[in-house]
């Protein structure tokens, strides 16, 4: 039976909230979804999940079958709203694969919102009272114009996809981010930090600085996505849930076969499972006790699965990376503002600089778009240093 949805794709198209590129593929995803027999959004998700989709394919097909409940308004597609908002506005998430972090943070901003309209006896679903608690956080909270755009879009999914409803009159209150150029240390002046950073926390720094990587792959990486012998480190699931392929430099290879060799020893003493990423564990069963899915720097600390209950182990935390890296920046008595995500930055510039192509930079960094890649162009000039001072990108 041939399914006609040309009305529904021009219904999208006039709305504006789809751009021209992407209505085939809204088109596609209804049709599965048509095609698939599933009678909710939790049973669609798993189809997909279960089919091999990766994060941003279930989101977007999603958001097709959103759209298209919103055009047919039959009943049979229709899902009644129970429990609280938060909760609700959880499950979503969830179904939509987004990651533990974005849900966190979501989950924070509606929590905010929710309490602002409760304490100004004002009604949580007007547009109005949106629009007001964006106005508060930019003029009374002074948050800056990225935080502020992190609540806009927390609080308009729960609006579109907990209320079912669209906000109007909202597009006005995005705050416009400031260009800004990333701060950028000299060749001398990473080499002198690092030199400062000690420890597992130390090798990560390194493992930032030398492959580009933001500090959250660094700390996720499994044992099976370092290649030592090709110098290789595969990127799972970075920003945009995408993978690629960045470098490992050949002066980290000695220390990272000594870190590889201390996480087997703690490999092959514990019982406890590490996390996996989405669906990998229906997918491979064994996989949480697996060594190639270990983590290259795995917690000494046992916690406990977000999602489950059960006990696992997670890698190491954050915090002490940065910590280590803001003793480092002191001890070296720099005096720029650099964090570790400056040291991606760096890797960046410092390949400019001895002539790596803009494209093949935009591909180690994982970036989506050459204009992004572009800006280190501009930061370059101002940096001191030779092609002899970057001995630990070799």
């Amino acid at each position: 039976m041939k399914i006609d949805l040309s009305e529904y794709i021009s219904d999208i198209k006039r709305s504006g909230l789809v751009e021209d590129r992407y209505l085939s593929y809204f088109e596609y995803w209804v049709r599965y979804y048509l095609k698939s027999g599933c009678l909710s959004e939790e049973e669609f998700s798993q189809r997909l999940s279960d089919d091999g989709r990766k994060g941003w394919q279930i989101r977007q097909a999603l958001d097709a079958l959103k759209l298209y409940t919103d055009y047919s308004r039959t009943e049979s597609l229709h899902q009644v709203v129970l429990g609280s908002p938060l909760a609700v506005l959880e499950n979503r998430l969830k179904v939509r694969h987004y990651s533990r972090r974005t849900i966190i943070s979501y989950t924070y901003w509606c929590k905010g919102y929710l309490e602002y309209c409760r304490k100004r006896v004002c009604q949580e679903k007007d547009s109005n009272s949106f629009c007001d608690f964006l106005t508060d956080l930019a003029l009374k909270r002074k948050v800056a114009a990225a935080t502020q755009n992190q609540a806009f879009n927390a609080i308009l999914f729960m609006f579109r996809n907990v209320w079912e409803k669209e906000p109007a009159g909202i597009d006005a209150v995005r705050a416009r981010k400031p260009k800004r150029l990333p701060v950028v240390l000299s060749p001398p002046e990473v080499k002198n930090v690092l030199g400062h950073a000690k420890g597992i926390c130390g090798t990560v720094l390194r493992l930032c600085y030398t492959g580009g990587l933001r500090l959250s792959e660094a700390i996720s990486l499994r044992i099976q996505d370092v290649d030592l012998e090709n110098g290789n480190i595969l990127v799972r699931g970075g920003k945009g849930n995408k993978d690629r392929l960045t470098v490992l430099a050949g002066s980290l290879v000695h220390e990272m076969k000594g870190i590889i060799a201390d996480s087997r020893v703690v490999f092959e003493s514990s019982t406890v499972p590490v996390t996996l990423p989405n669906a990998i564990g229906r997918k491979y069963p064994g996989a949480a006790g697996s060594w190639l899915w270990w983590y290259v720097f795995p917690s000494e600390r046992i916690c406990t699965d977000f999602e489950s209950g059960q006990p696992v182990r997670h890698h190491i935390h954050s915090s002490g990376v940065q910590r280590e890296m803001k003793k480092a920046v002191f001890a070296s008595g720099i005096s720029k503002r650099a964090g570790v995500h400056t040291l991606r930055h760096c890797f960046a510039t410092h390949l400019l600089m001895v002539g790596v192509d803009l494209c093949e930079i935009q591909e180690l960094l994982g970036h989506s778009s050459l204009e992004t890649t572009r800006v280190y162009l501009h930061v370059m000039k101002h940096i001191a240093g030779s092609s002899a001072d970057l001995d630990l990108l070799a």
